[in-house]
């Protein structure tokens, strides 16, 4: 890879005050000059073009990745939903294929990840218990596992598996609360890879 490829990362805030000029050509008001090879990026290649990357002479494993997050409503968004009284329709079980189906299609939802034979997704709902006089926001925890047998990982259709769960309890809810917010989808682990995260709690 060429020494003088450089990835050049220019803000989109107008607002925003970059570092001033230098001579290495590391920081300017037009941006951050990154030298590639420092930057570790992948999906960039020796001229700044986005690319796929080849997982071809990888070795074939057993991987799994599980992400969550959580959405936050209204306890009375809660019991409408355990009660299967959400207009809607019943919120956690088309959420939950919402999910299932998101992360089947998570190649072709984001350009630069490789579309896998997934062999296995689940997501999970954990409603948090309600006070009787209750009337703070609560959370309602989304999880998805996501497995596979094969040459990468399955940590992108983890987390589009919670984000489109997420997203489809907002959308089964939103008429009856317009204070939900959707936060903290992360990965917590991920197995089965040369570079494993056991734990981002």
């Amino acid at each position: 890879m060429p020494k003088s490829a450089k990835l050049k990362v220019t803000p989109k805030n107008p607002g925003f005050q970059g570092a001033p000029s230098t001579s290495s050509g590391q920081a300017s008001d037009a941006g951050v000059s990154v030298p590639i090879e420092s930057a570790g990026l992948s999906h960039i290649d020796a001229k700044g073009n986005a690319r796929m990357v080849d997982v071809g002479h990888k070795p074939v494993t057993a991987r799994e990745a599980i992400a969550e997050g959580f959405i936050s409503l209204q306890p009375a968004t809660l019991r409408a939903i355990a009660d299967g009284k959400v207009p809607k329709g019943e919120v956690l079980g088309t959420a939950r294929i919402a999910g299932i189906l998101a992360a089947k299609k998570c190649g072709e939802l984001i350009p630069l990840c490789h579309p896998l034979p997934i062999e296995s997704v689940q997501v999970d709902f954990d409603l948090p218990e309600l006070r009787v006089d209750g009337d703070e926001p609560v959370k309602l925890y989304i999880k998805a596992v996501a497995r596979i047998t094969g040459k990468t990982g399955v940590e992108m259709e983890a987390l589009t598996a919670v984000s489109v769960a997420a997203l489809t309890v907002y959308d089964m809810c939103k008429a009856i609360d317009k204070t939900m917010v959707i936060g903290q989808i992360k990965l917590i682990s991920k197995t089965g890879g040369t570079k494993g995260l056991n734990s981002n709690r």
